[in-house]
């Protein structure tokens, strides 16, 4: 069998779509339902390969291409002999639900929090396992541009709705029993939280004020990204005119969760990760908690104070989920608001960080500012990006003028970390995928933050 055409000129070539951790492009110009099935067929060969015979299990966003793209993919699967269970319209991490339960192979059709002209693939193995660019990727993509064979057929359909079990699981994980009522603004950003909130949420004992909960993947009040400050606006807005105790965003495929106060502020990850390690160390006494080298320093500070491990990694799921596996951490938190759980297959899910926060604030009696105060420490500077040609030239440039200074420690775990004495330190790394240095800087106050990234940036951008 030949290559699909799939609109290239000449061959097919999935470097620019295929990703680190998953498959991602612009719908039309660099993949189309052709292509999807190849990729399907190329996933069900790597999983008939590893002895894996369950089948996979499809859900799918509410992209404009998503519905068509799933039913492409699940030809390729069942060509190959495989059975497919379509869960339909899903968030990511309720598809992580249907492959932990199912115990099937999974793939999400997403873009996450890209604008509407992208979509793409994430996938795993049974029980929400990664298939990343190490663990399965590159294999699936070089069958895919090569042609996969034509299979025996006969794979079978079979559609499943998986969103009331997948609600009633994640309540199961935190105790809401006796929980004070709640006023909670909810922007869903015409993501799947609009599908998957109402069912986890309708529960509870609170009062849900939605912000944009029509499913719509044009995007037409903004983009589904809450990362970017901008996409928060209208949620920190209506808090504050509805007198709400909290603000909840989701992202495109709602498996990430941001925080907004009872005063239209936004709570930083790290902040939230810290609430819910001590929460989830409750629980389990003595484990670790998993934290990205961009997070607070209080988060393995709190961690410590409350008989956690705390383990540092680098960024990146696929680097916490298999630390956390390494390590049998209860939780993982990132400064990009992804939250990982032992009790939800290691995977990521925003809704039941959502719900430990809810639960938090439900039991204090107080307000989310002050709540939230107790988990923050120093002053973060977020993520700053610089167009820079030469990354590993500025990246050295750094090191030698911070490595040369007294009490300066760094490390080049991911990108390069400096420590400077007196509490202060910044994290500059480069993007995998773009000419960018990403620049993160903390530090006790303001004042310092400010002074430490201007320098740090100065010599960056020179």
């Amino acid at each position: 069998m030949q290559a699909v055409s799939i609109g290239f000129p000449v061959v097919a070539d999935l470097s620019g779509i295929v990703k680190a951790y998953d498959i991602r492009g612009v719908v039309g110009e660099q993949f189309d339902a052709s292509v999807v099935r190849e990729i399907g067929a190329a996933l069900a060969r790597l999983l008939i390969g590893e002895g894996a015979t369950e089948g996979v299990v499809i859900g799918y966003d509410m992209r404009e291409s998503s519905p068509a793209f799933a039913a492409a993919f699940a030809e390729g699967i069942t060509g190959q002999g495989l059975d497919v269970v379509d869960i339909g319209l899903a968030s990511t991490d309720m598809l992580y639900y249907a492959a932990g339960t199912l115990g099937m192979a999974g793939a999400m059709f997403t873009a996450s929090h890209n604008p509407a002209q992208y979509n793409g693939i994430k996938l795993c193995r049974a029980g929400a396992t990664p298939i990343g660019q190490d663990s399965g990727l590159s294999a699936i993509r070089a069958a895919a541009e090569a042609g996969v064979p034509a299979g025996p057929g006969g794979g079978t359909v079979t559609k499943r709705d998986l969103l009331t079990g997948y609600a009633e699981y994640l309540r199961g994980l935190v105790d809401i029993s006796g929980l004070r009522p709640l006023k909670i603004v909810v922007d869903a950003g015409n993501g799947m939280g609009g599908h998957t909130v109402p069912a986890v949420f309708d529960a509870l004992p609170h009062e849900i004020e939605p912000l944009y909960f029509e499913l719509d993947g044009s995007f037409p009040n903004h983009e589904a990204n809450p990362l970017d400050p901008a996409n928060l606006v209208d949620l920190q807005k209506r808090v504050v005119e509805v007198g709400a105790d909290i603000g909840l965003a989701f992202d495109g495929d709602a498996d990430r969760c941001f925080v907004v106060d009872e005063r239209g502020e936004a709570v930083s990850p790290s902040t939230i990760t810290a609430l819910v390690a001590v929460r989830e160390l409750a629980k389990a006494p003595g484990s670790a908690i998993i934290h990205n080298l961009i997070t607070s320093q209080a988060v393995p500070e709190i961690v410590a104070e409350n008989g956690g491990r705390p383990v540092r990694t680098r960024v990146g799921h696929s680097f916490i989920k298999e630390t956390m596996a390494s390590t049998d951490a209860v939780f993982g938190g990132e400064h990009s608001a992804h939250y990982y759980f032992r009790d939800f297959w290691r995977a990521d899910t925003g809704m039941l960080a959502a719900l430990h926060v809810l639960a938090a604030l439900g039991e204090s009696g107080t307000t989310l500012s002050t709540l939230a105060a107790g988990y923050s420490r120093y002053v973060e500077s977020g993520e700053i990006n610089s167009t820079v040609a030469d990354q590993a030239g500025r990246i050295a440039a750094i090191k030698a003028e911070y490595g040369a200074r007294d009490g300066v420690e760094t490390d080049e775990l991911d990108g390069l970390t400096v420590r400077l004495p007196g509490g202060s330190w910044f994290n500059l790394r480069a993007s995998n995928t773009e000419p960018l240095l990403r620049l993160n800087v903390e530090a006790p106050d303001e004042a310092a933050v400010a002074a430490l990234r201007d320098d740090v940036l100065a010599i960056v951008r020179a």
